[in-house]
């Protein structure tokens, strides 16, 4: 009777015949001379290795085996984490973006009719992110470089710049507050003496943090702060005087500019075929020029609906006010119908009128619309630039789904400057006002000139019955009893 030789795989054991066994030896001879040399095992599968008794088992097809030895290919299959395909990487990905769009949307109009101090928060919030997400794409080699205080010296900057714009801000839009207060008048009449004194103690704790065989690379990220500074910093201080002046000169301008980008996307992926400029490789000319039409004819409807609203047209003299208390002014004359009459006759059988009633603002708003669809977009061009200069995709991952803060906000920040810069050059009226009488007398006229101009202001009130006399007496006994008593 012939004994079966028996060969151990680990735990498991296979009963060989003696023609395998000469096959076996060969197999294993070349596994120890490739693992000697260096080289991959060949799998079992070729043909290296017979086994007599595999047509006695039924079910028997292995193929490859495993370190825990004669593992099959459905074995390998089931132990590996399954892949998700790109369908649902895309649906995945999708939902996401959805979600945190909802969100967004729900916050900036919550914010906006909540007051306008929640609207302030959110762009101070968008501006600490946004340079956040800027200076973090050159601080990566300041930590190689073992340099401590370049992170530290970003935002001293950002809170000194954000101290002045912030400062000149408040000054000029609540002088009849600021500059009434004794703790804070101080610093309102020095307060750009203050901002510079404060930039100065950073200048020179940079030169003295310079380090040997570090200048080029500390003074490029010198550089690069300030330019940061400039590009996100100063360009939100425009966009929160815009908020002062009158909630629709904030929104309108967000507004045009999110609609020319949804409408470029949809006139491009629609109709496009030639590409605008190779930053942006997938912007077409036909989803540029078909968002800027769409971007005019949105711009004319929203202008329509939100010169209704005192809430919306009023310059901020209430922080505390909100959409359901609302504000209450003089609307400016931009906001009133006016008569045009047309510079030609048309013929009577075109049936159209010789004069247009219209708000002047509805032509303002047609350049508006304008620049949001033909400039600002070059915003997100040279954002696109940067971003190829450092080979990243996005700036940052601040909102899931959408990348950094700063890709949703490369054409608001061009766009609210010029909205600023506008308003201020076509339709600011400039006027006297509360504050800026007051300013005037603190600063130019002496203790005695500004009670002497109290004593004419209660006399006028008195000739226009508005005040009594006892009020005139009051005011002129305790004037002069100031004056004798200093």
């Amino acid at each position: 009777m012939t004994k079966k030789s028996s060969v151990h795989f680990g735990n498991r054991e296979r009963r060989m015949s003696k023609d395998s066994l000469p096959d076996l030896m060969e197999g294993n001879k070349a596994r120890s001379s490739s693992r000697s040399s260096g080289a991959k095992s060949p799998t079992r599968s070729n043909g290296a290795i017979r086994r007599s008794d595999k047509q006695d088992r039924p079910g028997y097809d292995r193929t490859d085996t495993s370190a825990s030895g004669w593992a099959t290919e459905n074995e390998d299959d089931e132990n590996k984490p399954k892949e998700l395909s790109d369908f649902e990487k895309k649906k995945e990905a999708f939902i996401t973006r959805a979600i945190w769009s909802v969100l967004m949307i729900g916050i900036f109009f919550g914010s906006m009719f909540a007051g306008h101090i929640y609207v302030i928060i959110i762009v101070t919030a968008v501006q600490i992110i946004s340079f956040k997400e800027v200076i973090a794409i050159s601080n990566v080699p300041s930590r190689a470089r073992s340099l401590r205080f370049t992170k530290t010296l970003n935002w001293y900057f950002l809170g000194s710049t954000m101290y002045y714009l912030y400062g000149e801000s408040v000054i000029y839009y609540f002088k009849h507050i600021v500059l009434i207060d004794r703790v804070l008048l101080p610093f309102a009449t020095h307060h750009r003496f203050i901002s510079f004194m404060l930039y100065v103690m950073g200048f020179v704790f940079f030169v003295g943090s310079l380090q040997k065989g570090h200048y080029k690379f500390q003074f490029t990220q010198f550089a690069w702060t300030h330019m940061a500074l400039y590009l996100i910093v100063v360009q939100a201080h425009f966009i929160m005087n815009n908020i002062f002046e009158g909630m629709i000169w904030f929104f309108l301008p967000v507004m045009l500019v999110i609609t020319n980008d949804i409408f470029a996307y949809i006139c491009g992926i629609t109709f496009g075929r030639t590409q605008l400029i190779k930053l942006s490789p997938k912007k077409t000319v036909e989803g540029f020029v078909g968002a800027w039409i769409c971007t005019v004819i949105i711009g004319f409807a929203l202008t329509n609906l939100l010169m209704r609203s005192r809430y919306f047209i009023c310059p901020v003299n209430d922080l505390g006010a909100n959409i359901f208390t609302g504000l209450t002014c003089e609307p400016n004359p931009v906001f009133l119908p006016h008569t045009y009459t047309l510079p030609f006759i048309p013929p009577h059988w075109t049936l159209l009128p010789t004069t247009l009633t219209v708000s002047p603002m509805q032509f303002h708003i047609f350049i508006m619309s304008t620049f949001a669809s033909l400039i600002a977009p070059f915003g997100g061009f040279f954002a696109s630039g940067l971003k190829r200069t450092f080979n990243i995709k996005d700036f940052g991952d601040s909102i899931p789904g959408h990348g950094g803060m700063t890709d949703r906000m490369d054409c608001q920040g061009i766009m609210g400057f010029f909205a600023f810069m506008y308003y201020q050059s076509f339709i600011a009226v400039y006027k006297a006002s509360v504050g800026s009488v007051i300013e005037t007398a603190i600063n130019g006229l002496t203790a005695e000139e500004q009670m002497e101009v109290v004593r004419g202001l209660a006399k006028h009130l008195y000739n226009q019955g508005v005040v009594g006399a006892e009020v005139v007496e009051y005011l002129g006994s305790h004037l002069r009893m100031g004056v004798m008593g200093r």
